[in-house]
C-alpha cells in the first residue's frame, strides 16, 4: 500500500540513465545526485542531449512531479510552460483558459483582467480567443500558453523546448519577452532548448545535464562550448611521424594553431596574432595544388573559407615535404572554440577533403581592468577596423 507523500518502500534503486547502453534493471534514475542553486534574477540555460533529464528536471522544479528522494526549495511564484497544451482545458475557450491559468498561479480576477488585452495581443490569437482551445493548432496553443506564463508576472519563469513549435516571428518575440522579464533583476528564468544560439543570447549561466546528472555548471559560453565539443575534445596541435591522414599522394604530417612566433597553448587570447601551421608530404607530382581551410564556429556552421589565393592555383608541386603558414590577425575572432576542415584542391577542378574538424583552437577574452565589465559581443568574428573621425563643426 502506498502512503500519501511517503516514499515507496518497494521502489528499486535502478541504474544510471544511459540510453545508449542496455541495462539489467527494470528501473533507472531519470535524475540522480542533482544539486545546484539558482539566485534571484539569474537566467539559466539547461542543456543536454535527448534523454538527459532536462524536461524531468523542469517538471520537478514546477512541482508537476514529486522527487523520489531529496527536496526542492523555491521562493516565489512559478509559471511553467513545459509542453504544448499543459494546463489547458480543451473544451474551454482561450479567454477562459487565461483566467483559469491565472487563478492556478494565484492571481486575482482583477489582476488577470488588467493583463488580458496585453496577453491576447502578444499571442496573436485575438480572432480565436473565444474559440475552444481544442480547435487551436499546436503553434497557437504554444503562443497563448507562453503569453499567459510570461505576462502574469511570475517570480520564476520555467520554459521547456516548446518554442520550437512556434514560427520564427513568435520565437523572436518570446526570446525578447524573456529578456524583458529577466532584465529587472528580480525575476528568474529557467530555459531548456536545443537551440544553442537562443540559449547563448538569453542566458548568463548554464547547467549541462548528462545521463540524468549534472556534468557542469558555470557561465553559459563555457558550458555550451563543452556541450558542443562532447567527448571529442580536439587538440590544437597534431603531429604524426607515420601519417594517418593520407589521400591521393598527399600526407598530412603536422597541423596546429598557435600564437604567432610563440608556442602551442590550450587557450589563447583574442588579441593574440595567430598562425595556422601545416606540414605535409607529397608522394606524387601535382601540376597545380593548393590547400583550403574552412573555419567553423561552435555550432559547426562554416563562417568563412580561406586559401593562399590565386597565386597558389598556378604553383606546381613536385614530390617533397612542404610547410604552409596562414597568418590570422588579432582581434578578428570572438571568444570561443573554432574548428577547421582541410581540403586539398588539385588543378582548380578536383577537391578532396582531408579531414573534418582536423584541428580546433580556443580563444579567451583579453584581460580587462579589475572592477570593469566587458560583455561578449555578438557574432563569431569581431574585426577591428581603422576609423577616421574629425570634428567638422563646433557647437
Amino acid at each position: 500500500m502506498n502512503v500519501l507523500r511517503k516514499e515507496d518502500p518497494y521502489l528499486k534503486i535502478g541504474e544510471t540513465n544511459d540510453r545508449s547502453q542496455k541495462g539489467e534493471s527494470d528501473y533507472v534514475w531519470a535524475l540522480k545526485d542533482i544539486n545546484f542553486s539558482v539566485e534571484q534574477g539569474d537566467v539559466v540555460g539547461i542543456i543536454g542531449k535527448n534523454g538527459a533529464g532536462k524536461s524531468t528536471l523542469l517538471k520537478l522544479l514546477s512541482r508537476v512531479t514529486t522527487p523520489t528522494t531529496g527536496y526542492i526549495r523555491a521562493r516565489g511564484r512559478i509559471a511553467s510552460l513545459l509542453e504544448v497544451g499543459t494546463g489547458f482545458h480543451p473544451e474551454m475557450t482561450g479567454r477562459e483558459n487565461i483566467y483559469m491559468n491565472g487563478a492556478i498561479m494565484g492571481m486575482t480576477k482583477d489582476e488577470i483582467t488588467r493583463k488580458l488585452d496585453e496577453i491576447v495581443a502578444f499571442s496573436g490569437c485575438e480572432r480565436y480567443i473565444d474559440t475552444p482551445v481544442k480547435r487551436y493548432s499546436s503553434g497557437m496553443t504554444v503562443r497563448l500558453g507562453f503569453a499567459i506564463a510570461a505576462h502574469l508576472e511570475p517570480e520564476i519563469l520555467v520554459v521547456d523546448e516548446v518554442l520550437a513549435v512556434g514560427d520564427a516571428e513568435f520565437q523572436k518575440k518570446a526570446i525578447g519577452k524573456m529578456k524583458d522579464v529577466s532584465q529587472g533583476g528580480d525575476r528568474t528564468v529557467l530555459f531548456v532548448s536545443h537551440n544553442m544560439a537562443a540559449v547563448k543570447s538569453l542566458c548568463k549561466k548554464g547547467v549541462f545535464l548528462e545521463n540524468g546528472m549534472v556534468k557542469e555548471t558555470g557561465d553559459i559560453d563555457t558550458v555550451v562550448g563543452h556541450y558542443l565539443k562532447g567527448d571529442n575534445d580536439i587538440a590544437n596541435y597534431f603531429h604524426w611521424d607515420t601519417p594517418v591522414i593520407q589521400k591521393q599522394g598527399f600526407e598530412l604530417l603536422e597541423i596546429g594553431v598557435k600564437r604567432r612566433g610563440g608556442d602551442y597553448m590550450d587557450v589563447m587570447r583574442v588579441d593574440n596574432d595567430l598562425e595556422l601551421v601545416v606540414k605535409y608530404r607529397l608522394t606524387s607530382h601535382f601540376r597545380a595544388l593548393h590547400l583550403t581551410y574552412h573555419f567553423k564556429n561552435e555550432q559547426g556552421q562554416k563562417m568563412f573559407t580561406t586559401s593562399g589565393g590565386g597565386r597558389c592555383y598556378e604553383r606546381e608541386h613536385s614530390e617533397g615535404v612542404y610547410t604552409q603558414i596562414c597568418h590570422l590577425p588579432a582581434n578578428f575572432f570572438n571568444w570561443g572554440t573554432y574548428s577547421i576542415d582541410l581540403y586539398v584542391v588539385e588543378n582548380c577542378s578536383k577537391a578532396f577533403i582531408i579531414e573534418n574538424d582536423v584541428v580546433s583552437f580556443t580563444l579567451s577574452n583579453r584581460a580587462v581592468a579589475i572592477g570593469s565589465w566587458m560583455g561578449k559581443e555578438p557574432g563569431d568574428i569581431t574585426p577591428i577596423f581603422d576609423y577616421q573621425e574629425n570634428r567638422i563643426e563646433a557647437l
